[in-house]
């Protein structure tokens, strides 16, 4: 029963949301700063994880290819298909989960214990939608950290790769080029356009409606990032299984 109750309050929480809009030029602000904080102040961490993993991608997958037989290009393909199909689309936006996500749910939850959502609530503002939807329109530019990711992750390969004499920029070059699909470029970027929602709606659910004290907070944080990586891998395996088993 908890479970439904829970699931029925994220739904109630999202029609709430997109009802009883704020002034136009208060949601542009509020928009502006989301933008700032969970876009623009996770594009260092991203950019750092992306290039080095990048460069291990390459470097293991170099290490294992020692047949003669197996065309050295085969670091530069695997490098691609590694990044673009999964590690930039999934794996930073677990790892989004826990800086993006902890930082949602702990803001708001902190509204909510010092009483500033019960004020809002009191001034006739609709705080669902003062509080979540400016992150829902900045999370709309999450795919461009994702591309972001992708470059960055295929230059630290190429750079580990060559510099590491393990291949040379020809090779490199061509794998990258070898048997490209377009199409998994479109299902990158669906499957980050979901997964950008998981992350403005779910963490902002656990921080709104958590009930107690600072300590609950905390406990909010970790709630929030296990629900929304859970739903995250889920959602992941679901159009993974929609858009490329066909």
């Amino acid at each position: 029963m908890r479970y439904i109750e829970d699931i029925g309050s994220y739904f109630l929480m999202l029609k709430r949301t997109f009802g009883g809009f704020t002034k136009r030029s208060v949601l542009k602000e509020l928009i502006f700063k989301e933008i700032d904080d969970l876009i623009i102040g996770s594009l260092g961490i991203v950019a750092f994880i992306s290039f080095f993993v990048g460069g291990v991608i390459a470097i293991q997958t170099a290490l294992n290819v020692d047949n003669p037989i197996i065309p050295k290009s085969l670091i530069g393909f695997a490098t691609r298909q590694s990044i673009v199909l999964e590690f930039a689309p999934t794996f930073i936006s677990i790892i989004m989960a826990g800086k993006v996500g902890s930082f949602i749910t702990s803001s708001i939850g902190s509204m909510r214990v010092t009483e500033q959502i019960d004020a809002l609530e009191v001034m006739g503002i609709n705080s669902l939608n003062y509080l979540v939807f400016p992150k829902i329109i900045a999370l709309l530019f999450f795919p461009f950290v994702i591309a972001l990711s992708m470059f960055l992750g295929i230059v630290g390969g190429l750079i580990a790769g060559v510099y590491g004499g393990f291949t040379t920029l020809t090779e490199f070059s061509t794998g990258l080029q070898e048997d490209f699909n377009t199409f998994h470029l479109v299902y990158a970027f669906i499957k980050t356009f979901v997964f950008a929602f998981i992350l403005a709606t779910v963490p902002s659910w656990q921080g709104y409606y958590m009930k107690g004290g600072a300590l609950e907070v905390g406990k909010a944080s970790t709630n929030s990032f296990v629900w929304t990586s859970v739903l995250i891998i889920l959602t992941n395996f679901i159009i993974t299984q929609l858009l490329l088993s066909s």
